[in-house]
């Protein structure tokens, strides 16, 4: 601990609120180096002469990395500190972002995709691990549901920037812009934030709060002091039932987000016949929504939390309720209207946002030697929808003309994420380590 850094004051500080802040504008430049492709796509597709199964395929590249790295990087998580770990790895992204401006053929395109999806991996284990640090058990999932709302406030309020600045400077500002902002973040990340014992001004009694009411702010001690077998631990991970259970529905809830940041704006330009500039308004209302079903469901859960109710009924209701209102995004397909497409487009995100409290239940489950992993793990399988979700809705969609078999796949894989929640998860509670 460092002394220096502690007040002892009788004020209390409520320095956890800043990192939610900092989470919060962290997870917006996360979420738009991931959309930044489907904004610029429709344009980048004509100018380079890029077919429907090509682009599939550069969606899905970032899919491949980001997936494969989950677990190495969850590892990571567990050994080293969020102070120099996501500095380092935002500002390489944001770094091959950029030099995504300059491609001109598919095979660079893909491989800088695959490249920032690789160093984007251990964004969400990061921010798992400093949830787990920061905030306490009953104020969990609001502060999820606030720093998570920051992936659909910035992709509704700059989608439509991001398609303007397209409009008259090329889809490769889109690139430039974004990749910057990412490079300047990344400095202010490592300058802004520390562990709660060594973040400087807080105040014993803040420290004490956060302490008493479930935040581990041992974190990084447990961490070092008890490291075991990667293989060991992994394997440990991947057979724990109520692990398998929210990882598989992390999967469901990953596949419907992945149409929003990829298909979504070619879906409105080539299916419905919208002006790229109309497009980004339109796609911007279902990130909205989003972000009003994520903000719900992370205060709605800690007020049931409050109330007495366990903490299982309280995290789980806004999950599975959110997942099974996904599923309505098939209505999508039997309305020609931009407004009604756009109706049940908003519907089926404010439902994904509702659902989007799952990395409570990793704070909550994951032994506590073990957050990274076992983030990283959820996070991965989660991940493979990103792998598999845009080649499929490219082969589903194919040169029908109709979004109909890629709307009910994601249906489909909507209910199945729920029942998993239902049947696998159970009790809410930590994981015993077998150490």
């Amino acid at each position: 601990m460092s002394n220096t850094a502690i007040m002892n004051n009788q004020k209390t500080t409520k320095k956890r609120f800043f990192i939610v802040l900092l989470l919060f504008i962290s997870v917006v430049i996360n979420y738009l180096d991931r959309a930044n492709l489907s904004i610029a796509a429709p344009e980048m597709t004509k100018a380079l002469g890029l077919t429907t199964q090509e682009l599939g395929w550069i969606f899905s590249s970032w899919g491949w990395a980001y997936a494969a790295m989950q677990v190495p990087c969850g590892a990571l998580v567990d050994k080293f500190k969020p102070k120099y770990l996501l500095a380092i790895f935002l500002g390489a992204w944001s770094i091959a972002t950029l030099l995504l401006g300059f491609a001109s053929t598919f095979f660079v395109i893909l491989a800088l995709r695959f490249i920032v999806g690789m160093l984007e991996a251990p964004s969400y284990p990061i921010n798992n691990r400093v949830v787990t640090a920061w905030i306490p058990e009953n104020e969990r999932a609001s502060s999820i549901a606030v720093y998570t709302s920051g992936q659909f406030i910035g992709l509704a309020l700059l989608t439509p920037v991001l398609a303007w600045i397209m409009t008259h400077w090329g889809w490769q500002s889109v690139f430039f812009v974004t990749g910057g902002v990412g490079i300047v973040w990344a400095v202010v990340w490592y300058i802004a934030y520390d562990d709660p014992k060594d973040f400087k001004g807080i105040s014993q009694s803040e420290l004490e709060l956060i302490q008493k009411n479930g935040a581990e702010t041992d974190l990084g001690d447990v961490q070092q002091k008890e490291q075991g077998d990667f293989f060991k631990d992994l394997l440990f991970v991947l057979t724990r039932k109520k692990i398998l259970g929210i990882c598989l529905g992390q999967f469901a809830l990953g596949n419907a987000t992945i149409f929003f940041l990829t298909w979504f704006p070619t879906y409105l330009v080539e299916y419905h016949g919208m002006s790229f500039v109309k497009a980004g308004f339109m796609a911007s209302l279902p990130f909205l929504c989003g972000c009003l079903g994520v903000l719900s469901s992370g205060f709605f859960s800690d007020f049931l939390l409050r109330k007495g109710c366990s903490l299982a009924t309280s995290r789980k209701v806004p999950i599975i309720s959110g997942l099974l209102l996904t599923s309505t995004i098939i209505g999508a397909e039997y309305f020609q209207h931009p407004a009604a497409v756009t109706i049940f487009m908003s519907i089926a995100f404010f439902a994904t946002g509702l659902a989007s409290i799952t990395w409570s239940l990793v704070s909550s489950i994951a032994p506590k030697r073990l957050i990274g992993l076992t983030g990283g793990t959820f996070n991965f399988i989660g991940g493979l929808a990103a792998i598999i979700t845009p080649v499929v809705i490219g082969y589903l969609a194919g040169d029908s003309g109709s979004f109909m078999a890629p709307l009910l796949y994601i249906s489909s894989v909507s209910i199945l994420g729920a029942m998993s929640y239902i049947f696998l998860v159970g009790k809410v509670e930590r994981v015993e380590d077998y150490k």
